[in-house]
C-alpha cells in the first residue's frame, strides 16, 4: 500500500526493519517478589502490529525479536511499550519508547539504548483536526460593535482505537485572561474518522460609547482593527477601552479537546490551541492539525528510574517514480549476465562499490527474480568467483556478491520449501521441551547424560531424514542455480571428484537448513525467539546437520567441542554421507523440475482474526465472531479454535478478489473483504500491517484464477443497497477498479521498479567511489605496473568494458537525480503547511522546509 502523488504519480513506500534486543534495568514489582514477566509491543502510534514473547522472572529481560513490515499507512511515532503481564487482570504498562518519524534516520541500522519513558494517558494521542476560524463583525446599533469568533470543526482523521472502542466527541474553549467559555459537539458512535461539521460562536468583543465629531462606528472599527497596527500608544483623543480590548484579545485562544465517550470516565484524546491573533491577517484561518498532548504547565515526570530498551531500527522511505523512468538503469542491470566479463556489469560493479555486499544483494536478487532473470545472473557470477578461486576447500566461503546474492534467493524462492520440510519438526521440539544437553558441564540436577543424546539423536534423525527425502520438492529456480554451481566447481577443479557436492553442500546446509533450524523465528518458522533451553537444543541439532551435509574428510574433528565429537559417534558416517549425496545430485540435477510435485497443502498463513455471517442461513444473524483462520496453496479455511475442523472452506478457484473494506461499512478499522461468486467474506483483521499481510497474500495466491474480478465494491451491502455507489441490485458490478496485484506470471510479490528505485539510492549514495572506480579504469588502461593502493580493492578484468558500463550507470544515476530534485522542488511549491498531507504540528514537514531552505540558499 502507498501514498501516491496525483501529479507524477509517484508512490511512497515505507517500511521497517526492527531487531528488539533486550531491555535492562526495570523497576522492580512492588511486592515480595521483585522480578517481572515482561513482554514488549511494537506500535504505529497506539497501533500495535506486534508483540514478543513473554520473559518471566527477570527485571533484565532478553527478546532477540526481529520483526519486519511494509507501513500501510501514515504515522507520527514508532513506539515500543514494555509491558508486564498479569494472568488476574490486565497487563500494566511499565513505560515505553516513543520515537518521531522524522528522527528515525538518526538511529537507521545500529544498536542504541533509548530511555524507558513514564505513559501519561494525556500524552498518548494521536491524529488530526480540521478547523476553520472565522472573525464576525456585528454592528447591534449606533453605538455598540460585538465581534465574535466563528469556531467550525469539520472532522477529525485517525483518532485511536482503544480497547475496541472510539465515540468521540469534542469540546470548544475561548480562553483568556479573566474568561473561559466551553461548548460540546455531540458524540459521535463507533468512528475514529468523526464527521462533526459544527459551528459554534464566541463572543470576544463588546463595547459602547459615545461618539465626538461625525465619526462613525464603522469608520472607527475599520481604522483601529483593520488599518492600524496594534500599540499602546494612539493618535486618538480618547484613550478608549478599545487598546485595553486589543490586547486582551491577542491574548485569547481557541482551545479543542477531542475525548472518547465511555461509561464511567470520558478518556482524553488530545488537545489543540489556535491564537486569536492568526485571524489578523485573514478574517478566516482554515487548517489542518495535528492533536498534541495536554499541556501540564509545570509538571515534572520523572525519565530516569524506568530502565532503557536496545533497539535497531531500519526506516526505508522510497519514492517510486513510474516504470518508464527506471527504463534505462533497468535495462542495463537486467544484461549483466551477458556482459563479458561479469566483473564489468552493472549489477558486479554494484557489488564492489558497497560497503557490505548484503545491501546490494538484496534488491538485485529481487529484480532479477521479478524479471526470470535469476538463474543467469547467479550462473555468471559464480562462475567468476569460482575461476579466482586457488583452493577447493575455500569454494564460495567468503561473504562475496555471490554468497550474499545466493542466500538472498534461497530466502525468498525457498520459504514454503522450508515450512513443509522442517515446520512440524521444530514446532514439535519448541513445544515438547525434551531434555537434549550433552554437555557434561552444563547438566543440571537429576538429568541422564545417555537419556539426553538419545533425545538429541532422535531430533537429528527426523531432521536429516526429512531434508534429505525433500530433494523432489526443492524449488525450480534453486535447482537450476545449484546445477550451474555444481557444473562450474567440477569444470574448475577436475581432479576432486568431491567439489561438485560441497559447492552445492555449502549452500543448501550451512546456509539454509542449518541457519533456519538455529533461529527459526528469522525464517517465519516460528512467531518468537526459543527460550533458552529449546534454543539450545536447536543450536546443537544445527551444528550436526551442519557436519553431515558438509561431506568433511574427518567430521568428529570438525567440531571444537569434545563433547559434540563423542556425540557424532552415534551416526553411521557411510550411511549419512550416501544419503547426502543422493539429495546433493537430485537438487542439481539439470532433468529435474518442480512438476507441483506437493499434494500435500503448504500452509501460507493462519491466526485469529474477527468475521462477519456470510448470511448463508435465510434467518441467521449477522453477527461478528472470532474465528482462526488458515490459508494454504489449495483453500482457505476458518475454524471454531485451532486444530478444529473447518467450518467453512473456500477453495483458492473461487476467490475473485481481496480488497480493504471501508471504514464506515461497520463502524470498523482494518476490515477486509474476500470475494466470491456468490458474497463477500467480511473479515476484521487486529492491525492495518496484518490486514495488508493477509490482502497481499490472498491476492498472490488467487492470480492464476481466470475469473479474476476487475472491479469490486470498496462498502458493504447493507439495507438493501450498496453504501459506496447505492446501487439497489447486490449482483451489481463493483464501482471500483481492484488493487489486485501483480501478473499471473509473476511468483514472488516483488516490486520491481522500487528494486530500481533502491539500487538507484545506493548507486547515488556511492556516487564518489563510481568516479574513483573509472579513475581507476583509466589508470589500468594506460599503466601496466603495480596498482595503486586507493585502486587496488576494485576487481576490474577488462578496463574498457568497465569505463564504458560506469559511465552509462552515472549518466542513468544523475538523470533520476534530477528527476527526485524536480519532485522535491514542485512538492515545496505546491504544498501548503496546514493542509490535510501537512498538518500544523508536522515536524517531518517543517525539517523538509528547513532542508529545501538551506538548499536554495547555498544554491544561490
Amino acid at each position: 500500500m502507498a501514498v501516491e502523488d496525483e501529479g507524477q504519480g509517484l508512490r511512497v513506500l515505507q517500511s521497517v526493519r526492527i531487531k528488539i534486543g533486550e531491555a535492562k534495568n526495570l523497576p522492580p514489582y512492588p511486592g515480595p517478589n521483585k522480578m517481572r514477566d515482561c513482554y514488549c509491543t511494537v506500535n504505529l502510534d497506539r497501533e500495535e502490529v506486534f508483540r514478543t514473547k513473554v520473559v518471566e522472572k527477570s527485571l533484565c529481560p532478553f527478546y532477540g525479536e526481529d520483526f519486519y513490515c511494509e507501513i500501510p499507512r501514515s504515522f507520527r511515532h514508532l513506539s515500543f511499550y514494555i509491558y508486564d503481564r498479569d494472568v488476574f487482570r490486565r497487563d500494566t504498562i511499565i513505560g515505553k519508547v516513543a520515537i518521531q518519524k522524522e528522527t528515525l534516520q538518526q538511529y537507521h541500522n545500529r544498536d542504541t539504548w533509548f530511555q524507558v519513558q513514564h505513559v501519561d494517558a494525556d500524552s498518548e494521542v494521536q491524529g488530526k483536526v480540521h478547523l476553520e476560524l472565522r472573525l464576525n463583525e456585528v454592528i447591534t446599533d449606533g453605538s455598540a460593535i460585538c465581534h465574535k469568533v466563528a469556531a467550525r470543526l469539520i472532522e477529525c482523521q485517525g483518532l485511536p482505537v482503544v480497547n475496541g472502542q472510539c465515540d468521540p466527541y469534542a469540546s470548544i474553549t475561548l480562553c483568556g485572561p479573566s474568561r473561559s467559555e466551553v461548548k460540546k459537539t455531540k458524540v459521535k458512535r463507533k468512528t475514529n474518522n468523526p464527521q462533526f461539521d459544527e459551528v459554534f460562536y464566541f463572543e470576544v468583543l463588546r463595547r459602547s460609547w459615545t461618539l465626538g465629531r461625525s465619526t462613525s462606528v464603522k469608520m472607527l472599527y475599520k481604522k483601529r482593527f483593520v488599518d492600524a497596527p496594534v500599540t499602546r500608544s494612539s493618535s486618538y483623543n480618547r484613550k478608549s477601552h478599545f487598546e485595553v480590548e486589543e490586547e486582551d484579545i491577542d491574548k485569547m485562544e481557541i482551545r479543542v479537546d477531542l475525548w472518547n465517550n465511555l461509561t464511567v470516565r470520558d478518556e482524553f484524546l488530545g488537545e489543540l490551541k489556535i491564537p486569536l491573533k492568526v485571524l489578523r491577517q485573514s478574517s478566516c484561518y482554515d487548517a489542518w492539525y495535528f492533536l498534541q498532548p495536554r499541556d501540564n504547565g509545570n509538571k515534572s515526570i520523572k525519565t530516569d528510574d524506568l530502565g532503557s530498551l536496545r533497539l535497531n531500527i531500519v526506516y526505508s522511505e522510497d519514492h517510486v517514480f513510474p516504470s518508464a523512468y527506471y527504463n534505462p538503469l533497468r535495462n542495463l542491470l537486467l544484461k549483466s549476465s551477458d556482459i563479458e566479463p561479469v566483473s564489468a556489469s552493472a549489477a558486479h560493479i554494484l557489488g564492489e562499490v558497497c560497503r557490505e555486499k548484503h545491501e546490494a544483494a538484496v534488491p538485485l536478487v529481487r529484480l532479477y527474480l521479478h524479471y526470470g532473470k535469476i538463474v543467469p545472473f547467479l550462473s555468471a557470477i559464480a562462475n567468476a568467483e569460482v575461476n579466482r578461486t586457488q583452493d577447493p576447500n575455500t569454494i564460495f566461503r567468503g561473504n562475496s556478491l555471490t554468497s550474499k546474492c545466493i542466500d538472498e534467493m534461497m530466502k525468498l524462492a525457498g520459504m514454503h520449501y522450508l515450512r513443509v520440510t522442517l515446520k512440524p519438526i521444530i514446532d514439535e521440539i519448541c513445544d515438547v521441551h525434551k531434555l537434549c544437553e550433552v554437555d557434561p558441564v552444563r547438566l543440571k540436577d537429576g538429568e541422564n547424560l545417555e537419556t539426553n543424546m538419545e533425545n538429541l539423536r532422535q531430533y537429528v534423525d527426523q531432521i536429516f531424514t526429512a531434508i534429505t527425502k525433500s530433494g523432489v520438492i526443492c524449488p525450480t529456480v534453486m535447482c537450476d542455480v545449484f546445477f550451474s554451481l555444481r557444473e562450474a566447481a567440477a569444470k574448475r577443479f577436475q581432479d576432486d571428484l568431491d567439489v561438485r557436492y560441497t559447492a552445492v553442500s555449502s549452500f543448501i546446509f550451512l546456509r539454509f537448513f542449518a541457519p533456519a533450524i538455529l533461529s527459526p523465528n528469522l525464517f517465519q518458522l516460528r512467531p518468537h525467539h526459543p527460550d533458552p533451553q529449546t534454543s539450545r537444543t536447536l543450536t546443537l541439532i544445527s551444528k550436526t546437520i551442519q557436519t553431515l551435509g558438509s561431506l568433511s574428510k574427518s567430521k568428529s574433528a570438525s567440531f571444537k567441542e569434545s563433547y559434540m565429537a563423542l556425540f557424532y559417534d552415534y551416526f553411521n558416517e557411510q550411511k549419512y554421507s550416501d544419503a547426502v549425496k543422493n539429495f546433493l545430485d537430485l537438487i542439481s540435477s539439470s532433468g529435474r523440475r518442480d512438476h507441483k510435485m506437493t499434494e500435500q497443502p503448504i500452509v501460507l498463513k493462519e491466526g485469529f482474526m474477527i468475521k462477519r455471517a456470510q448470511g448463508r442461513k435465510r434467518f441467521g444473524m449477522k453477527n461478528f465472531k472470532k474465528r482462526w483462520f488458515r490459508l494454504t496453496n489449495h483453500e482457505f479455511t476458518y475454524h471454531k479454535s485451532k486444530g478444529d475442523h473447518a467450518l467453512c472452506s473456500i477453495p483458492i478457484e473461487n476467490i475473485l478478489a481481496a480488497e480493504l473494506l471501508e471504514e464506515e461499512s461497520f463502524k470498523m478499522k482494518n476490515m477486509f473483504q474476500v470475494c466470491q461468486p456468490e458474497r463477500a467474506l467480511y473479515i476484521q483483521a487486529n492491525n492495518c500491517v496484518e490486514a495488508k499481510d493477509w490482502i497481499d497474500i490472498l491476492t498472490k495466491v488467487s492470480q492464476c484464477n481466470q475469473k479474476r474480478l476487475t472491479v469490486y465494491h470498496p462498502s458493504a451491502y447493507l439495507n438493501g443497497h450498496w453504501l459506496c455507489c447505492k446501487a439497489v441490485s447486490e449482483a451489481t458490478p463493483g464501482c471500483s477498479p481492484c488493487t489486485g496485484g501483480l501478473p499471473a506470471n509473476i511468483q514472488l510479490d516483488v516490486d520491481g521498479d522500487r528494486e530500481t528505485e533502491r539500487i538507484y539510492s545506493l548507486f547515488n549514495m556511492y556516487m564518489t567511489k563510481l568516479e574513483n572506480m573509472q579513475e581507476a579504469c583509466g589508470t589500468k588502461s594506460v599503466y601496466a605496473g603495480p596498482e595503486q593502493e586507493e585502486y587496488s580493492t576494485f576487481i576490474i578484468d577488462d578496463p574498457q568494458q568497465t569505463y564504458k558500463t560506469l559511465r552509462q550507470i552515472i549518466e542513468a544515476v544523475q538523470t533520476l537525480e534530477q528527476e527526485h530534485a524536480q519532485y522535491k522542488k514542485d512538492k515545496f511549491q505546491k504544498t501548503r503547511y496546514g493542509s490535510q498531507e501537512h498538518p500544523i504540528g508536522d515536524q517531518s514537514f517543517q525539517t523538509y522546509i528547513r532542508q529545501h531552505s538551506e538548499c536554495s540558499t547555498h544554491s544561490i
